[in-house]
This record gives structure tokens, C-alpha cells and sequence, in this order.
């Protein structure tokens, strides 16, 4: 029974992951407008589940990480009471993220699970040293580095842009507008009108203007190819975010013997894509309009930072955070066209702190409930 239940809780934690961090990886494409939602979150799940199915051959490494391993004895490791304690310690904090809106990173709410987890079943004999630099420092470092390198492979990319003459162009709309005009007035308070036809030109808003390029580059039009670049490289962050968190979730079921990894591997894929479905719209909104605006471009370089950085980071069995890594791409691109909401970024990071000591607290809780039962 208590092996059903770790299985159902690691589900959880994977429907959590998904609802979360699903749409992080096409959050450009909705932001600039070049996906409507539905289109997006189908593309998110589809490259997602794909990079899920990869972790089977590719992450070998990320699995026995995040099974506690290094960290605690082995024998602590063999404990379903202690993997539940994570996966739902986790899961938990993920969940009431992705209620309120905020992005926040799986990975570093199971780091914050392993460790309340782990300090309440072996105290001092945890190894903090490795906690460190397994786990703190690759998440500490890593939105860093997506921001810097984002900020200088955009002004890099900008710059190529207007040697190679193609330039931004904003819409305007021109056309026919239906206008209701007062004919009489008669007394029983009712109004003719008559419809009365003009034409128009309107200046659109922020939220309503789409920025686009015009020119050619080897002699294809400048947008279409970046649409197409955009498209594929969002598709290429939500397979490195499938190859980077599926095996952080399968390292808990390391203790349920009878069942192959690869199953494994497969059900945390499926509950996370039926997350990412559900339920993801909410952080997505924020992860695509609120952090700065942006066109395609300026996305299509967000996107090709993260992509790089995540697929790298798991190859190597580095732990890094999609989310983390993704807002500071997004963010880094925000600071050179200075349209970064701080505000924003503030609450982001407030939150980010927040992860780690709600997880180890809820991860606790439940390793001592679990142990007293």
C-alpha cells in the first residue's frame, strides 16, 4: 500500500511540475503574439512529453541525484516513507505556486524537500556538503548566466539585424468602421439609429501592436524565418525542460524494485502533460506578458538561451531550474530593450526564496507524520 501511495505522490508532484512549468518554454511564442494560447500549450505539451521519453536513454545521472543519493544513507534511500515525504513536501509547494500564479522552480522544491526531509531523519549526518555543490550552486548560477547571455547574444543578434538591413515595422489598421449615428428620438424612450459607414485608421495600443520585420536574409522573408526559428527553438526548451525534470521526479520511485524505470519515466510524462493541459495558464500569462514585452526576435533569443543552457545542464546531470533559467533569459532580454517590469521581477524572486524553506518545512512535516503513523 505504502508503495501505491508513493507512486500516486510522485503523479502528483509530476501534475504540479507540468501545471507550472509546462508553458514556460513557449511563453515567447504567446507573448509576441505569434501563437494564441490553445496552439502554444499544444506545442509545449508535445515537446515536452518528447524530452520526457528522451530522460529514458539521457539522464541516467539526474535520476540517482534525486533519489537522495550522496546525500543520506543508502539505507534511508530504500525508505518509500522518505521518497513520499519529498514527492509530496515538493509537490505541495509547486501546487500553490502555480494557484497563485508564480513561477517557481521544481527543482529547487525538491532540493528544499530532500534537505527538511533529510535533516529530520538523520540530523547532523546529512551531507550538506554535496547539498551545495550538487544542488545550491548550478541553481544560484544558472539565471544568472541565462541573463548575461542573453543580454549580449541579443545586442549581438540586433546588431547583425541592421547590417543586414532589416528592420522592425508596427501596425497600423486601415479599413471600413460600422458607426451608429442618432436619426430621432421618440418619446416612448426608445432610439433610432441608423448604421453609417467610414473610413478609419487607428494607431493600436501596446497589448494590441504586433512588431514585425521587414527584409530578407539569404533571400528568404526576415519574419517568416524567425517565426519558424522561434517555433522550433520554444520547442527545443520544453524538450530540454521534459529531458531536465522528468528524471528529478522518477529518482523517487528508485525504491518501488518491481517497477522499471522506464514505466516510470513514461507515467511522470503523461501526469505532466495532463498538468501542463489543465492548468497552466495562469503562470503562463505571467511568464509571457508581465515580465517585459516582446517581439519574436527578441523571444526567438530568450528561447535559443534557455534551450542551450537546460539541454547542456541535463547531458551533464546539472540540476539546473528551467524556470530559473528561463526568467533570467527573459528578463536579460528585458534589461537591453529596458522594458522589464521590476515589480514583477521582485515578486518572482520573492518567491524563489520563499521555495526552499516551504518545501524542507511541508517535506518535514510529512516525514514525521509518516514515521509516527
Amino acid at each position: 500500500m505504502i508503495l501505491i501511495v508513493l507512486f500516486v505522490a510522485a503523479c502528483f508532484l509530476a501534475y504540479s511540475n507540468g501545471a507550472n512549468d509546462n508553458f514556460k518554454g513557449v511563453a515567447t511564442l504567446f507573448g509576441s503574439g505569434t501563437l494564441n494560447y490553445k496552439k502554444a500549450i499544444t506545442w509545449a505539451t508535445v515537446t515536452t512529453f518528447s524530452g520526457s521519453v528522451a530522460a529514458i536513454f539521457l539522464a541516467g545521472t539526474l535520476v540517482k541525484n534525486f533519489s537522495g543519493k550522496g546525500l543520506v544513507p543508502d539505507t534511508l534511500i530504500q525508505s518509500p516513507e522518505f521518497a513520499i515525504s519529498i514527492a509530496l513536501g515538493a509537490a505541495i509547494t509547486v501546487f500553490i505556486a502555480t494557484k497563485i500564479g508564480m513561477p517557481i522552480s521544481t527543482t529547487h522544491s525538491l532540493v528544499g524537500a530532500l534537505f527538511g526531509s533529510g535533516v529530520v531523519a538523520v540530523g547532523m549526518s546529512f551531507n550538506f556538503e554535496k547539498l551545495g555543490h550538487t544542488f545550491l550552486i548550478p541553481l544560484i548560477v544558472s539565471p544568472l548566466m541565462a541573463a548575461i547571455v542573453s543580454f549580449v547574444l541579443y545586442l549581438i543578434f540586433r546588431e547583425s539585424r541592421k547590417a543586414l538591413r532589416v528592420s522592425k515595422e508596427t501596425c497600423v489598421c486601415i479599413g471600413d468602421e460600422k458607426v451608429a449615428v442618432v436619426k430621432n428620438t421618440i418619446t416612448n424612450q426608445f432610439v433610432t439609429v441608423e448604421s453609417k459607414g467610414q473610413k478609419t485608421l487607428k494607431i493600436l495600443n501596446k497589448e494590441q501592436c504586433i512588431e514585425s520585420y521587414k527584409g530578407k536574409f539569404l533571400g528568404i522573408d526576415a519574419q517568416k524565418l524567425l517565426d519558424v526559428a522561434h517555433y522550433i527553438s520554444s520547442g527545443i526548451v520544453s524538450f530540454a525542460r521534459g529531458l531536465n525534470d522528468t528524471p528529478k521526479i522518477v529518482g523517487l520511485l528508485i525504491v518501488i524494485n518491481a517497477m522499471d524505470i522506464k514505466w516510470g519515466m513514461i507515467a511522470v510524462a503523461i501526469a505532466m502533460a495532463i498538468g501542463g493541459l489543465l492548468n497552466a495558464k495562469k503562470v503562463g500569462k505571467l511568464m509571457s506578458k508581465k515580465i517585459t514585452p516582446m517581439n519574436s526576435g527578441q523571444g526567438f533569443t530568450a528561447n535559443l538561451v534557455t534551450g542551450l543552457l537546460v539541454t547542456t545542464a541535463s547531458v551533464h546531470g546539472l540540476p539546473v531550474s528551467t524556470t530559473h533559467v528561463s526568467v533570467g533569459s527573459i528578463f536579460g532580454i528585458g534589461t537591453v530593450t529596458k522594458k522589464a517590469d521590476l515589480k514583477v521581477i521582485r515578486n518572482i524572486l520573492l518567491s524563489w526564496l520563499l521555495t526552499l524553506p516551504i518545501a524542507a518545512i511541508s517535506s518535514a512535516i510529512v516525514y514525521w507524520v509518516l514515521k509516527v503513523i
